[in-house]
């Protein structure tokens, strides 16, 4: 048992949950407050979550199609492996704590079954040439009260060790040339190989940012619902009748007679807080956290009066689009490193990596067409294939549009 690896996740771990509760939004406190006192302010404990936000709106434009060029029937690995869940699970996954695993066994039948296991319960030491690992260790289940690990496995190639409560449980072995856990990375780097998450440590800044400003806002709301009143001139006497302040803020009309001298005190309002100032505040944080993330002030819920178009929302989501891109090139070749050892499990045979270089991933469009769109992209369709004849066919104005032919 190489504990190293053990170490490792461990020191990684809690930067994972981290960005899983904000995701969940369940970050807690959003830091103190020189003004409110603590106890008021979990009172008004405030709930943003814009973190999920920004995850969603990249996970759910990534959807994965198929292979194309499957000449070693990768899509009816994934076809069998519950692919509505899986690809949407990993992509999820991926996307919250920079990479998630994709653990690979064989059932009963010795066909391969695909469990995706997030990146706060899995590591390994990668291969930055392929993409795959030399060796890898993943936590297979936890106790839910305690959360001690209750049963792990070790990953070297061809070979699956499984230790429960710390002892060992079993050991297999398959006709594989790498281990049987695959990494899916968002954004790689030479640095950082196992990728950079979506929530960033600015995202997680601006949402206490933005949630500091609720904090403030619900609390002064109290005060503009209620504005302070002043009276001046009232009897020193002790004979005079006190004045009930609860009665006085919320009647619609007070009398206050004049006293022996024929005096009358004078009453007031201060100035009404107004409300403008937070709303500017929340504005101005959300604009930057639209800016960090790619997205614009409507998906964060400041809405435009006006309507946007399939090309305005395009246009506006250009820097979402291209990290979208950029996602699905890492991500399908993971697929595609998964598929592979998959059929290396199914077919008994150690086939190499770069037998898979005709077998492409293919996604849905980011952006599904209207009508107008889907009118130009016909009008473009003719005039390419005039100019070379059976360039555009089916399954290339299948990928362009999301529209199946055969449906």
């Amino acid at each position: 048992m190489d504990e190293s690896l053990k170490f490792k996740l461990e020191r990684k771990r809690g930067r994972v949950l981290q960005r899983y509760k904000y995701y969940e939004m369940k970050d807690g406190y959003s830091g103190r407050s020189f003004v409110i006192p603590e106890p008021l302010r979990r009172e008004y404990a405030s709930v943003m979550g814009w973190c999920a936000k920004g995850v969603d709106a990249l996970a759910d434009r990534l959807v994965f199609l198929k292979f194309k060029n499957d000449d070693f029937m990768l899509n009816q690995i994934y076809e069998q492996n519950n692919p509505d869940v899986f690809f949407d699970s990993a992509i999820l996954s991926a996307l919250i704590s920079s990479c998630c695993f994709i653990y690979i066994s064989p059932d009963e039948e010795g066909f391969p079954r695909l469990q995706v296991i997030d990146g706060g319960n899995a590591t390994g030491t990668i291969d930055p040439i392929t993409g795959l690992l030399k060796e890898g260790y993943a936590v297979l289940e936890r106790d839910e009260d305690t959360g001690l690990i209750t049963k792990e496995a070790f990953f070297s190639p061809g070979v699956t060790v499984y230790y429960e409560n710390g002892k060992l449980a079993d050991t297999r072995s398959y006709n594989v040339d790498y281990p049987l856990l695959v990494p899916v990375i968002f954004r790689p780097d030479a640095q950082r190989p196992f990728g950079h998450s979506r929530i960033s440590r600015t995202c997680m800044y601006l949402q206490k940012n933005a949630k500091r400003v609720l904090e403030r806002m619900d609390v002064s709301a109290e005060f503009y619902s209620f504005p302070q009143k002043y009276v001046l001139g009232t009897s020193n006497e002790e004979e005079a009748e006190p004045l009930d302040k609860w009665k006085a803020t919320i009647a619609t009309l007070l009398e206050i007679t004049k006293d022996e001298d024929g005096d009358k005190p004078s009453v007031g309002q201060f100035t009404q807080q107004s409300m403008q100032p937070f709303i500017e505040q929340l504005r101005c944080v959300a604009s930057v956290f639209a800016g960090e993330t790619g997205l614009t002030l409507d998906d964060l819920g400041f809405v435009s009066d006006n309507p946007s178009s399939v090309e305005a929302i395009r246009a506006s989501h250009e820097n979402l689009r291209l990290t979208a891109r950029k996602a699905q090139r890492s991500f399908g070749s993971a697929f595609l490193n998964a598929g592979f050892l998959g059929a290396c499990l199914r077919d008994d045979v150690p086939y190499k990596r770069r037998q898979l270089y005709r077998t492409k991933p293919v996604w849905e469009p980011l952006f599904e067409p209207d009508a107008s769109m889907l009118s130009s992209i016909g009008d473009g369709a003719i005039k390419i294939n005039q100019a070379v004849e059976g360039y555009i066919n089916s399954e290339t104005l299948r990928e362009i549009t999301g529209i199946d032919s055969e449906q």
